[in-house]
């Protein structure tokens, strides 16, 4: 396998992961709730500001250490997939999605090297990305690829950076402040979602803005990114998401324009309190990400978002 061809594919499993764990790991499920609260949503929270409600779901979310998700994303051309699984941030990320690659050149990629499934697990300090046999081939036999967020940090600049901080703290309850921090959250109504009682809220983010206010990036690498996403094409960001009666996310959306296409991203949560227990995969049959670059001869740096 050429090494640009495994710089591709690597590089494209770190783009479709951080948009799992930002997008989809950065929101929280259902609780799965009896419905008791019912009465009391539909005649109290039309009382409730917007703000007020979505600070309470912020804070229940946070609060909640675990939840099952299931999600789906796809930007334009470059990749459509869907992932499910189980996700605990009770004391840093830890969690299990499986994740299948549906559409896209991403898609055709990973056909290529045998496999458009894929296992992810993610630890406080690393995720790994467990890879087909043909893929194994390529790398002495190693199935499971190890992704350390101080690596990613390093090896693709400013976004790169951003992407290891939210990688490290991520908390599903991140698309609530999303939302909060958009300026403009308004009540779209009630629905009725898997079952469950909502209430509908929805915003625009400016994303550059967001990142600057969300993150603790030095100026160089904050200028970095916000140029990262000015090639990439995406400046604004739209985001609706569905709250509970017990103030749990039970569905998100978010939408944004890329140079690649339109990105959106939809995610369903339940089954608060759901037990998780990860545990990182053999070292025999781990390589690290950074020494498969160096292997194979190649440099990560200078790739955009979206590239």
């Amino acid at each position: 396998m050429k090494s640009t061809t495994a710089r591709r594919i690597t590089l494209s499993v770190v783009a479709v992961t951080s948009l799992t764990a930002v997008a989809a790991c950065g929101s929280s499920g259902s609780s799965g709730g009896s419905g008791k609260g019912d009465g009391a949503a539909g005649r109290g929270v039309t009382h409730v500001s917007p703000i007020a409600a979505l600070r309470s779901a912020d804070t229940s979310t946070a609060e909640a250490d675990s939840a099952r998700v299931s999600m789906t994303t796809s930007i334009g051309t470059l990749m459509s997939m869907k992932g499910s699984g189980t996700l605990d941030w009770g004391d840093g990320l830890t969690g299990t999605l499986t994740l299948t690659y549906t559409g896209g050149t991403v898609a055709e990629t990973m056909r290529r090297i045998g496999s458009t499934t894929m296992e992810a697990r993610y630890l406080p300090d690393a995720y790994y990305a467990h890879m087909s046999d043909a893929y194994a081939r390529q790398t002495g036999g190693k199935h499971w690829i190890r992704y350390g967020y101080q690596d990613l940090g390093d090896l693709v600049g400013g976004s790169g950076a951003y992407m290891q901080e939210q990688l490290k703290n991520a908390t599903p309850n991140q698309s609530v402040k999303l939302l909060l921090a958009s300026g403009d959250v308004r009540k779209v109504g009630e629905a009725t979602v898997r079952g469950e009682h909502t209430t509908h809220y929805a915003g625009t983010v400016n994303v550059a803005d967001f990142a600057d206010k969300s993150s603790n990036l030095p100026k160089r690498q904050m200028d970095e990114l916000k140029k990262q996403l000015s090639e990439a094409g995406v400046t604004t960001e739209s985001v609706d998401i569905w709250v509970n009666d017990q103030n749990l996310l039970v569905k998100k959306v978010e939408k944004a324009e890329m140079a690649t296409g339109a990105m959106t991203n939809t995610a369903y949560y339940s089954d608060y309190g759901v037990k998780t227990a990860v545990q990182a995969p053999p070292a025999g049959d781990t390589k690290d990400f950074k020494d498969l670059m160096k292997s194979q001869g190649t440099t990560a740096g200078g790739t955009g978002i979206g590239s």
